[in-house]
């Protein structure tokens, strides 16, 4: 698998608001899979999650992640497999706001909730379609 830079179309189709799927893994084993709003920066992924989900505590156990974005015809697509390096408290909810607003258009509704911030750093990537390394 081709590793980072991404090239500039691949990492064009990541600052997109695409639809998207994070994989990780809980510490018996078993794969998981959840949709999931991203952001793409810096050459790293940005994603967002309540501070109750399990899902913090598989990554906190294992880092390892994988992100696919789906472009609009979804056999266009790019997956990104990396580690998270950082989780930080999200107190202000500026991050779930920049998601939210990159995806709907406005402040994230929800502000009951702590949230907590992923930074993903890529070490590989694949991709189909327009996305697909030539």
């Amino acid at each position: 698998m081709p590793t980072p830079p991404l090239p500039a179309e691949v990492a064009e189709l990541l600052t997109r608001p695409n639809p998207a799927v994070i994989a990780h893994v809980r510490p018996d084993g078993q794969p998981v899979s959840v949709a999931t709003w991203y952001l793409y920066e810096d050459g790293r992924v940005l994603v967002n999650m309540d501070e109750g989900r399990k899902r913090l505590d598989y990554i906190r156990h294992d880092p390892r992640v994988t992100l696919t974005a789906l472009a609009s015809d979804w056999y266009t697509h790019v997956s990104v497999q990396g580690r998270v390096a950082e989780l930080v408290d999200d107190p202000e909810l500026a991050d779930i706001d920049r998601l939210s607003t990159h995806y709907t258009g406005h402040a994230y509704a929800n502000r009951r909730r702590k949230r907590v911030s992923a930074w993903i750093d890529i070490d590989t990537w694949h991709g189909w379609g327009a996305a697909r390394k030539r």
